[in-house]
């Protein structure tokens, strides 16, 4: 009966995952085969989207465990070379059960012309969408990362800031990170961030 309940948990996990990605896909956040999506199961297991797949096109093979350090348990998979900063927020928050790395369009042009470190969104209803907020009538930061191919050298400099993100994080000509405490949660925060930074570059191009 254990394994049983073992197996359904993973297959669960794997489901929500192949989901999470097909809507991620069409809503093109997830080009080609960009992107990346994890979450955690109860007993501590990480399920995540294995290197090199296509997020709209997803089945429960393309979804595989790793160890909290980011290693493959199956050697004979292999692992998005950005696993680190899903290890990273699991690690961080033992509430966080999904995390989601998208490429939206909106992100990858808003963090290329933003000169400072983080992009302000202010005055929005749908930024009640995260944790905490209560009113429109409020500012959040979306901290801003330069991008950088050694992943392990970038989970440090995110690292400092983590406990004060409320939105997630956006790498520049990369893309955003969004987490919650399940994969519904993370996924609505997901869509309410894209909605907002879509916003801001219709604005920006209105202004244009």
């Amino acid at each position: 009966m254990q394994n049983l309940k073992v197996d359904e948990s993973w297959g669960n996990a794997s489901r929500q995952i192949v989901r999470a990605g097909q809507r991620m896909d069409q809503r093109g956040w997830v080009p080609a085969t960009a992107g990346n999506l994890s979450c955690r199961l109860p007993d501590g297991r990480i399920a995540i989207t294995r290197s090199g797949g296509h997020k709209g096109f997803l089945t429960d093979s393309d979804v595989i465990e790793i160890t909290p350090d980011g290693v493959p348990v199956d050697p004979a998979n292999r692992a998005s070379a950005e696993t680190l900063l899903h290890t990273q927020l699991y690690a961080h928050d033992p509430a966080i059960g999904a995390v989601l790395h998208g490429h939206s369009v909106a992100a990858t042009i808003l963090s290329m012309d933003e000169p400072s470190d983080a992009i302000t969104l202010a005055g929005y209803e749908v930024l009640k969408v995260f944790e905490g907020q209560t009113t429109h009538d409020t500012s959040l930061e979306l901290p801003l990362f330069n991008n950088d191919q050694d992943i392990a050298r970038l989970a440090t400099v995110v690292a400092p800031k983590l406990a004060d993100m409320r939105l997630g994080y956006l790498i520049r000509g990369h893309g955003v990170y969004v987490w919650g405490k399940d994969m519904f949660t993370a996924l609505a925060r997901l869509e309410g961030l894209e909605f907002l930074l879509a916003c801001e570059l219709a604005r920006l191009q209105r202004k244009a």
